[in-house]
């Protein structure tokens, strides 16, 4: 533990993603880069300045990569008016999301977040109805599992704001058309009220929708 508890104000020193695979090298579960840094991978270079460094895994697995971590690093959540252990959060709880933190450096290096899924496919926790094999959900993008730009692009497209339109922008150019049809199937389906749903959905713009496109 640090000597002290971590709070909000705890500065961030976010890992790399070589340093996040060192740091996870013992868990057995699955885990994945999310967020930010997966779009940054996909495209190849950093899209813009990231404040932290997110993983992903599933909620069942959350205590499992949590137990996995070295000596040295421990574990905070949320909690009602300031961050606790993880071990002494409630059972019940929504652990989202799980703050690591470098206990020498007294700095956050790492989030991890909890998501769903089954045996076979990837769950959107906000909505069950939409799913990806996962293959099509998690990418080897040089040796490091890697969550799929069109998911990453879902979960930032409720309440975008303008650095995740920035995130957007760079990386819908570089979508297969079998990842800008997830995409855009999710902004219909799932969150038609995002302010990115409009091109999809414009009669002013239908040609700007894969759903809408002649096929050749």
């Amino acid at each position: 533990m640090p000597s002290s508890a971590p709070t909000t104000s705890t500065p961030w020193a976010p890992l790399d993603p070589q340093a996040v695979v060192r740091l996870l090298a013992a868990a057995s579960v699955r885990w994945w880069l999310s967020g930010g840094v997966a779009l940054d991978r996909w495209v190849g270079h950093p899209i813009r300045d990231r404040e932290n460094i997110d993983v992903s895994v599933i909620a069942a697995d959350l205590a499992e990569l949590v137990a996995s971590l070295p000596k040295g690093f421990s574990a905070w959540v949320p909690g009602e008016d300031e961050i606790v252990p993880f071990a002494d959060a409630p059972e019940d709880a929504d652990l989202q999301p799980v703050l690591i933190c470098d206990d020498a450096k007294e700095s956050w290096v790492l989030q991890v977040n909890a998501e769903d899924g089954a045996p076979r496919a990837w769950v959107y926790k906000r909505d069950p109805r939409l799913t990806l094999p996962w293959d099509r959900a998690v990418l080897d993008i040089d040796g490091i599992p890697t969550g799929s730009p069109e998911v990453q692009l879902v979960w930032k497209a409720l309440r975008p704001r303008a650095e995740d339109t920035v995130d957007k922008d760079a990386v819908l150019p570089t979508l297969s058309a079998a990842a800008m049809s997830f995409y855009e199937t999710a902004l219909l389906r799932i969150h038609p009220h995002s302010t990115w749903a409009i091109h999809v959905r414009s009669p002013f713009a239908p040609a700007k929708a894969s759903w809408n496109r002649k096929k050749l």
